[in-house]
């Protein structure tokens, strides 16, 4: 009768960036793809700005600009990754909208990135969302091969 009060177990995150979801395993970077890193899904984006996928803090920002790293709030540990071997740039095109150690909401902007630019260096901008810690916060169903919008579409759920 009070079926309508149990709570879902699985947690969710949401799309970094509007776009394509699709699976890890397609992903065009082998460490990706095989999973080495841990779960999770690619987005191949049609927008330029990168949000945060769930309510936590911003526990890294790589001094490259490219990649993010942050804790929700009941411990899960996701990387965004963006783009394929946008490391090389050094930080140009991208910019940081949140600093390091910043606690961030679901859906707020965090990363923005020159989308002409990327594509004048004919980049790869698919971006990766990994679950880090997959072995306490396992990665349950993932929703892929669909279009997402950021901050809004979940990608993944998680639970223990």
């Amino acid at each position: 009768m009070l079926s309508f009060l149990k709570k879902n177990k699985n947690k969710q995150l949401v799309a970094a960036i509007d776009g394509k979801c699709i699976p890890i395993e397609q992903v065009n970077d082998q460490v990706f793809a095989s999973k080495a890193m841990g779960d999770g899904v690619g987005i191949v984006p049609n927008g330029n700005v990168v949000v945060s996928p769930c309510d936590g803090n911003l526990t890294m920002v790589a001094s490259t600009k490219h990649a993010f790293g942050l804790t929700g709030k009941d411990g899960i540990e996701v990387m965004v990754h963006i783009g394929i071997d946008t490391v090389a740039l050094g930080g140009n095109g991208f910019t940081v909208l949140v600093e390091q150690g910043c606690d961030v909401k679901m859906g707020q902007p965090i990363i923005e990135f020159d989308a002409e630019f990327m594509k004048s260096h004919n980049l790869d901008m698919t971006t990766m969302m990994i679950v880090l810690n997959e072995a306490s916060h396992g990665v349950k169903e993932k929703y892929s091969n669909k279009n997402v919008k950021c901050g809004k579409d979940i990608v993944i759920e998680y639970g223990e």
